[in-house]
């Protein structure tokens, strides 16, 4: 498996992906990605001796090649942000937050905006996630974020600071798979449809 990542990794990174699209891409940690990205390189000056850094590989491809079946689940991530209240917006955090974000705003009666998040963007100093013109608007409104996998938290944390920043008020978090056992972040509740979690 980690070879078949590893190659996967390199050839997105051939293809001029950053690290941070890499790792939506294939469902990893940033870090996981630089590793892969590092392993499949063909220089000897690299040591490929580093161990993996612990993660688990999503692949949810029998899903999101699917609409019917996409279309099942964002209803059930709809019910679970409704625990909440009504949202006004729903935002999802590009690339593969989207779809779910664009059926669940349609279930709902909601608003859709799209959030580009930091690791997609250049690093400066000052970098920070950025929400798209081309949608509605979140200032002063409720919304919920939608993301396919939370792996370290850093992504939507980013984002509900943006929101609240905007004068949005995030009211939850709603992901497909929650890798890294999160309940809150920046006090803003997280519904997962599916917790992952390591033994040992």
């Amino acid at each position: 498996m980690n070879q078949k990542l590893i190659k996967k990794a390199y050839e997105l990174r051939n293809r001029g992906f950053t690290t941070g699209e890499i790792a939506d891409e294939l469902n990893v940690s940033k870090d996981t990605a630089r590793w892969l990205i590092l392993q499949g390189k063909d220089s000897n000056s690299q040591d490929k001796s580093e161990k993996a850094p612990i993660d688990f590989a999503i692949n949810w491809n029998s899903l999101g090649g699917s609409s019917i079946r996409m279309k099942y689940v964002s209803a059930a991530m709809a019910d679970m942000a409704l625990k909440y209240g009504e949202p006004d917006v729903i935002v999802g955090i590009t690339v593969s937050g989207i779809p779910f974000a664009t059926m669940m705003a349609e279930i709902l009666g909601a608003d859709i905006s799209v959030f580009h998040p930091i690791k997609h963007r250049k690093m400066e100093e000052d970098a920070k996630g950025a929400i798209s013109s081309n949608f509605a608007s979140v200032e002063g409104r409720k919304v919920v974020i939608v993301d396919d996998v939370i792996t370290s938290g850093r992504t939507i944390s980013d984002a509900a600071r943006v929101f609240k920043d905007l004068g949005a008020i995030p009211i939850a978090v709603v992901v497909l798979i929650d890798k890294a056992g999160i309940s809150e972040v920046e006090n803003v509740p997280v519904e997962s449809l599916i917790k992952v979690s390591r033994l040992g």
